[in-house]
């Protein structure tokens, strides 16, 4: 019966040694394009960054985050590495690559499309 017990608490705790490696995964892909690599979310559509956002601070609020929704983060997700997680104005949490928040645009009709590069001389591709 001991050794039932034990071998029960090594499974779970591998298990929750495999949860906890899921959830810490990075928030984005990054993609091979003829233009370089680009990161973009779980669904392939392409993130961006904005020029005016600054110190890890979004700056895109309102329309603008409707035109560029965030990408979202969980209130428990952490960053590591060259990603984090910012706090916006309104209480969502959004993730950041190297301190630069994270949109897609909502004109990319499919992944892999990158029609918000340049627009308004101040929204960019986002490349790792």
């Amino acid at each position: 019966m001991q050794r039932m017990l034990s071998i029960l608490a090594a499974s779970a705790l591998s298990l929750t040694a495999l949860t906890l490696a899921a959830t810490a995964a990075e928030p984005a892909k990054r993609v091979k394009t003829q233009n370089g690599e680009i990161l973009v979310d779980q669904k392939g559509m392409t993130l961006y960054t904005f020029d005016r956002d600054l110190g890890g601070k979004s700056a895109c609020s309102g329309m603008c985050a409707t035109n560029w929704p965030p990408l979202l983060a969980q209130k428990d997700d952490k960053g590591s590495g060259s990603w984090s997680v910012i706090q916006r104005d309104d209480g969502t949490m959004q993730w950041a690559y190297e301190s630069k928040p994270l949109y897609t645009w909502s004109k990319d009709g499919k992944a892999g499309d990158t029609t918000g590069d340049g627009v308004n001389g101040v929204w960019h591709v986002a490349k790792p």
